[in-house]
């Protein structure tokens, strides 16, 4: 399947990489933590036949600009990655799609939804809850399992040096870690690679440190903002979570999706983290009926 490539430059001067396949209606594609836009490769074929499918490289990671981060953490806030759909979106014609995400991408994509409802169409989330959310729900175990959220979320750059000691293997351990089977199997080999370039890359490893930084400082405050003033995801949503991943240790996160969102379906799939690499028939499956 031959991908699409053009560079996208969001109204900040930040270079985006967008791949698009395919042909129909927009629909848009949102890798997360430690990826790029080739998780989404499993999947991809089939909804390429019914969409034209948007894989864009989120910024910091890639082929994207990794621009650096600011005091207040807003470079890599959600609000600020919306921003850059909406300039995906307009420089590719497009007035709405629908969004599925994963991960981080995910974050961004519910962000999407509140910031920009008019925009968007249907909305897919892979493997999270809101970011507010998740830090209220912290337990000893999950505190254990989720540890990278506060580990990469401290000042830089304790958490850039420590990883770039050795960052093949800290992605190595990461992505084995969050598998069902604790393999590395089933990522391809290119995109295996282009995960592990990403960390030997000190501004894309400091790009991906800053993602989690706004996580505590921005996207939180925002998700709190929301909560208060009783907004709620308007458009369709389908909650795609993995038995063995992170949603699941907060105890029934299709739940905590319901409370921020007015129309949601769930689907539960017997993977670990990364889904789409995973379990891909499934997901495909799920998303082709969905969307």
């Amino acid at each position: 399947m031959q991908l699409t490539q053009q560079d996208i430059i969001a109204d900040d001067g930040t270079r985006l990489a967008v791949r698009t396949v395919g042909s129909g209606p927009p629909l848009v594609l949102l890798h997360g933590f430690p990826e790029n836009h080739r998780c989404w490769l499993p999947v991809l074929p089939p909804l390429a036949e019914r969409f034209t499918c948007i894989l864009p490289d989120l910024r910091g990671y890639g082929e994207s600009d990794a621009p650096p981060d600011d005091l207040g953490h807003t470079v890599y806030s959600k609000r600020r990655m919306a921003r850059d759909l909406i300039c995906i979106l307009d420089q590719l014609g497009h007035p709405t799609a629908d969004v599925v995400g994963h991960d981080r991408g995910a974050r961004l994509a519910y962000r999407f939804a509140l910031d920009h409802p008019s925009r968007l169409g249907k909305l897919a989330i892979l493997e999270v809850v809101p970011t507010l959310a998740f830090w209220e729900s912290w337990s000893a175990d999950l505190a254990h399992k989720a540890y990278h959220w506060n580990f990469l979320a401290q000042p830089a750059p304790l958490p850039e040096r420590m990883i770039g000691a050795d960052p093949r293997a800290y992605v190595d351990w990461t992505l084995e870690g969050w598998t069902l089977r604790k393999s590395l199997d089933v990522f391809a080999d290119d995109a295996l690679e282009s995960y592990r370039a990403q960390a030997e890359n000190p501004a894309q490893l400091a790009a991906m440190c800053a993602d989690y930084r706004a996580g505590y400082h921005t996207d939180r405050a925002i998700d709190a903002e929301d909560r208060a003033a009783g907004r709620k995801i308007a458009a369709p949503l389908l909650f795609i979570w993995a038995r063995s991943g992170f949603p699941a240790s907060t105890g029934d996160p299709a739940a905590v999706w319901r409370d921020w969102a007015v129309n949601v379906s769930d689907y539960a799939v017997e993977c670990g983290h990364f889904a789409m690499e995973e379990a891909p028939e499934q997901v495909s499956a799920a998303l082709a009926e969905f969307l």
